[in-house]
């Protein structure tokens, strides 16, 4: 194949994939040039869980007395199959959709355009990549960013909720959380310690618009909840500045405390700046962790 037709088959595939995905691999191809691999170790043959067969799985793999209990095939999952794996998650909620006139994107396609880099990041290391709460196995090499595409766009069908669900992770996974994590700091705590009880290690992300740090308004105002809890009137918005500074940090206060006493690590981040910030420390978070 001449470098022209080469050139002219890559501009097809990519005029294919859905821009966030694009972009994506471009931050990740920025970031990949400073970064180092993820240290490995052997695998294992624990069992871990049966789940439902999928198209592509080998007929070799299927555990046949659990399937002739029922009318569905299931395959034995050994703990190696996921337990050096990476499951991601990202904030789809309501009110992940704010976007002020200071930034260029919602906090959720930024969410969205972290955890597809991220994603790209881990492929092209080897690591084997997982959307937390979809029900499918970890999967590496080329597929696997394509598979996390798919399942993000089907969870953006609708409206997500503001914490992943409690799942059951093999011992030596990891997991990274991105959100606005606003909600009551209580709620994440309950699922973090859900997590790091059971050995997972993990990486809490907030994504937060440059409104809500700075809160810059000023006047007369009306604060409408994204998700729900109403409305308030504000007579002076630039009075209640310095109270909310304080909310706010208060919350990633708890929100660092509650990282450091289950071992994770907590960054932040606003929509109004770079991804590849973010992206390199927490793809460094995970390649420092000695599994």
């Amino acid at each position: 194949m001449t470098d022209i037709a080469a050139r002219q088959r890559a501009e097809d595939l990519a005029s294919t994939l859905p821009p966030l995905l694009v972009a994506a691999e471009r931050v990740a191809a920025t970031v990949a040039q400073g970064v180092h691999g993820r240290r490995r170790v052997g695998t294992g043959e624990s069992f871990w869980q049966f789940r439902r067969y999928q198209a592509g799985d080998a007929a070799s793999v299927i555990d046949w007395r659990q399937s002739a209990r029922t009318d569905r095939l299931f395959v034995r999952q050994h703990e190696w199959e996921a337990a050096q794996s990476v499951w991601l998650w990202r904030d789809s909620s309501p009110s992940m959709q704010y976007r002020s006139h200071g930034a260029e994107t919602t906090k959720a396609d930024r969410a969205t355009l972290l955890l597809l880099a991220l994603s790209a990041l881990l492929v092209r290391g080897g690591e084997r990549v997982a959307l937390l709460g979809d029900g499918r196995r970890p999967a590496a090499g080329g597929a696997a960013l394509a598979l996390i595409a798919d399942a993000v766009t089907a969870a953006d069908r609708d409206p997500g909720q503001s914490l992943p669900p409690r799942e059951a992770l093999p011992r030596h996974a990891e997991v990274v959380l991105i959100g606005d994590f606003l909600s009551p700091v209580e709620e994440l705590e309950q699922l973090v310690r859900h997590f790091s009880e059971r050995g997972i290690a993990g990486h809490l992300l907030q994504v937060l618009d440059p409104a809500e740090e700075d809160l810059p308004f000023t006047g007369r105002a009306e604060f409408v909840g994204a998700e729900g809890e109403g409305s308030m009137v504000a007579g002076r918005v630039e009075a209640l500045r310095a109270s909310y500074d304080l909310r706010l940090r208060a919350q990633r206060e708890a929100l660092g405390r509650l990282g450091r006493n289950a071992r994770w690590t907590f960054t932040t981040h606003r929509t109004d700046r770079p991804p590849q910030v973010p992206l390199l420390a927490l793809y460094e978070s995970l390649a420092r962790r000695i599994v």
